[in-house]
């Protein structure tokens, strides 16, 4: 693998030691980051927060299907405003980060922020009286988790060479994936109880956790944290920026600056064509991770247990499908693969959408059919795999169109296209939602969203734009 060093002379033993182990430690990230998305926003504790909300609704005479509704509604204003938060703060702190040369300051504030909304997860008890406090928790937990994945992207540039840099990006996702599933697998064995009060595979709550009061789901808040912290060391250990020459910094001056650099966009067909077709997809990707697990318990009537094992599913899939799929990137480019995901995933929402617990497109299935099951699982397992090579060939593409002298100014515009609008997906799905009364049905903009990604792609430059 060919590291990121200085090319006028040849590398030392040292040296090589140390660009290998920058790789590793960037690599860690993706494993130590990635169980807050698989954990606390779709397989663990989304489905409970779900649970939660829809029998407190029903506590207060709603019907079900009413209050499923509400309950994924509640889910999605949290993920709104946290998109908001992340859509008005990240393209600044990014300019500012690239005006001082420094990202790890960020990444460390950032961290905090990951650790105590994970952490304070734990008050969501299953009377209902911690909904508007969870969703705060998780809102400021998200934050975290963003704001650090923005900084460290922007170090991908530097980590190898062109040719290269899709391997690079789809192992760390790989790692990511597999990071999650085996925090999810733990979980599962040791920890998140059924209705039965025992874990998936028959066992109590580890640590005396009370099943009664669901303190072994409620743990993943905790869970997440521990993980983070323990495997960020690497991270911390062997990740060391480059030294940029900075020069006085304001926050002020960070504006102007960004004005400045979206000003020019119009000038750069490929970057601005890339920029609003990711702003789209990746939008509903992520409405998509955001509300599966809720969607398998609102509309199947999953348990905790059954959306466990439709993440391990899932994880499993996008760990093997994002290794090859850097692979592919490496050889063929990310264009490509960007295109086959997406319309992989357009197909699957499809199926989704004419899905219920009676019927698949209209045709009536017999009482207790086991298909919806099945056919939510399938679709999970091509979700994941799909999402995952979508999201490493896209941070692949941005390299392509980075700048190599500002690539935090370039990985701050992708947060910007990534986060301006990340609201609209969760937005669209609870206003669906709300207006159809049907959480299934609620679901359906994302496929317009997906296929607008598409169509910008268009006038996106495979080989990039570094103009």
């Amino acid at each position: 693998m060919t590291m990121a060093l200085d090319d006028h002379q040849p590398p030392t033993p040292d040296a090589l030691r140390q660009a290998r182990r920058r790789i590793y430690g960037w690599w860690a990230f993706d494993w130590a980051s990635q169980p807050y998305f698989t954990l606390c926003l779709t397989f663990v504790f989304g489905p409970y927060f779900a649970a939660v909300a829809t029998e407190t609704f029903m506590a207060s005479g709603l019907a079900e299907e009413a209050a499923d509704a509400r309950a994924q509604s509640l889910w999605s204003l949290g993920q709104t405003v946290a998109g908001l938060v992340i859509a008005i703060c990240a393209p600044l702190l990014g300019a500012f980060a690239d005006n001082t040369g420094r990202r790890m300051p960020w990444i460390v504030v950032f961290s905090v922020f990951y650790v105590l909304g994970a952490a304070s997860l734990w008050f969501m008890v299953p009377d209902g009286s911690f909904l508007v406090g969870a969703l705060i928790a998780f809102g400021i937990g998200l934050i975290g988790a963003e704001f650090t994945t923005i900084f460290t992207n922007s170090m991908l540039p530097e980590l190898g060479k062109a040719d290269v840099i899709g391997t690079l990006s789809g192992t760390g996702f790989a790692w990511g994936y597999a990071g999650g599933v085996l925090a999810l697998f733990v979980m599962l064995i040791f920890f998140a109880e059924g209705e039965s009060g025992r874990t998936f595979v028959g066992l109590a709550p580890a640590l005396g956790l009370d099943p009664a009061l669901r303190e072994g789901t409620r743990f993943v808040g905790p869970f997440t944290a521990i993980w983070y912290v323990l495997f960020m060391i690497p991270f911390f250990l062997w990740v060391r920026e480059p030294r940029r020459a900075a020069r006085h910094a304001s926050f002020s001056g960070a504006l102007r600056d960004l004005l400045r650099t979206i000003k020019t966009l119009p000038n750069r067909i490929s970057l601005f064509a890339y920029l609003g077709s990711s702003m789209f997809y990746r939008d509903a990707l992520n409405a998509l991770y955001g509300f599966g697990g809720t969607y398998a318990v609102l509309v199947l009537n999953w348990s905790i247990t059954q959306v466990g094992l439709f993440g391990i599913l899932g994880a499993v899939t996008a760990a093997v499908a994002t290794w090859i799929g850097g692979k592919l990137d490496s050889s063929f480019g990310p264009k490509p693969v960007i295109i086959a995901s997406i319309v992989t995933l357009i197909a699957v929402c499809a199926v989704i959408l004419g899905m219920t617990r009676d019927s698949l497109w209209g045709l009536a299935l017999v009482e207790g059919s086991r298909v919806p099951d099945i056919s939510f699982y399938i679709c999970g397992a091509i979700i994941g795999g799909a999402g995952g090579v979508l999201q490493s060939a896209s941070r692949s593409m941005m390299c392509r169109h980075a700048p190599p002298a500002r690539p935090t100014e370039a990985f701050g515009l992708y947060a910007l296209s990534g986060k301006a609008t990340a609201f609209v997906g969760p937005a669209l799905i609870g206003v669906t939602t709300w207006a159809t009364e049907s959480a299934r049905l609620g679901m359906a903009p994302l496929i317009g969203l997906f296929a607008l990604g598409l169509v910008l792609l268009i006038w996106v430059r495979a080989e990039g734009d570094t103009a």
